[in-house]
């Protein structure tokens, strides 16, 4: 598929903090915002999937602050994750767009329910891949039984153990390898783990933030305050869930959970996938996703 143009702009969320952003596709298309997760560039959004969905949406990704070519200003300015959600909202305002698509990854996911509970009015669809819900309603399975969101699997224990690692400075090839290691484990092992694409990958998003170093602030930053547990089951937003088999932050049944606990929400089976955008979901992720935005924009949500 050819490169779609792109066009940048910064977009300020806050004295000082001027997020960069990105809009490619044609300009008069439904807007689509995506959101990525903690730490991460909106370069991990990879520019397959990103004009794969730009083929008919005018598609929007954005540095998150201290992450990227954003700027890294917690120590001097910090800020709840919550504030992340109201940046993406000045995202969209910033480029006029009154309603959105939005597609959230990992923390991304969090910040796009956000959106759903306290803007319902401002979103056409989500699309939530690799996340929690922001509820505390149980799990009710098929068969009745009852899980408590408290007693949901929590992230697995070879991936703690990989977070626990401190990162230290051994140059930017030693930084590489480190990258690539950490995206291994995250993938999972039900599908084929390409290093060099991921080298490559993240070697772009280095030389796009100008730095290698790695950012705490999201870990740091305030998570409280965030249940949105009888909003979300009011929703009435067409919502898409991600079911990855292999995913090892969020790990099944958490896909099912979210499904259940959000209003107007259905599952998408990506089996094998991990909590990462594998090249062999890329087709099978963007098709699940103009599928869901066509059927949102021919028939919107009840206000």
């Amino acid at each position: 598929m050819p490169r779609t143009q792109t066009r940048t702009r910064t977009v300020t969320v806050a004295p000082g903090v001027d997020l960069w952003t990105e809009e490619r596709g044609a300009v008069d298309a439904p807007p689509l915002l995506l959101i990525m997760g903690a730490q991460a560039s909106g370069l991990g959004w990879t520019e397959e999937l990103t004009d794969a969905l730009a083929a008919r949406h005018r598609v929007i990704r954005y540095d998150h602050r201290d992450a990227g070519r954003s700027p890294w200003t917690f120590d001097e300015q910090p800020y709840s994750i919550p504030d992340l959600a109201d940046d993406a909202l000045a995202v969209l305002d910033a480029y006029g767009a009154e309603r959105a698509h939005i597609v959230g990854l990992s923390l991304g996911g969090m910040l796009a329910q956000l959106l759903l509970a306290d803007h319902p009015d401002r979103i056409l669809s989500a699309t939530l891949m690799g996340t929690c819900a922001l509820s505390q309603k149980p799990l009710v399975e098929a068969d009745g039984t009852e899980i408590a969101a408290a007693d949901l699997p929590g992230v697995a224990p070879h991936v703690l153990e990989m977070w626990a690692l401190p990162v230290e400075d051994h140059g930017l090839e030693a930084e590489l390898d480190r990258r690539v290691e950490h995206w291994r484990v995250l993938s999972g092992d039900e599908l084929p783990f390409h290093a060099d694409e991921m080298r490559e990958r993240e070697r772009l998003i280095i030389e796009h933030a100008g730095r290698y170093d790695v950012s705490t602030a999201h870990g740091r930053a305030d998570y409280s305050g965030m249940d949105r547990t009888e909003e979300l089951a009011r929703n009435t937003v067409p919502v898409l869930v991600t079911d990855a088999s292999a995913e090892p932050v969020f790990p099944p049944p958490h896909p099912r959970h979210i499904a259940h606990v959000i209003g107007n929400a259905r599952l998408v089976a990506m089996p094998g996938m991990g909590h990462a955008l594998p090249r062999e979901h890329l087709g099978r992720l963007a098709e699940a996703i103009l599928e869901h935005t066509a059927a949102a924009t021919a028939a919107p949500a009840a206000s």
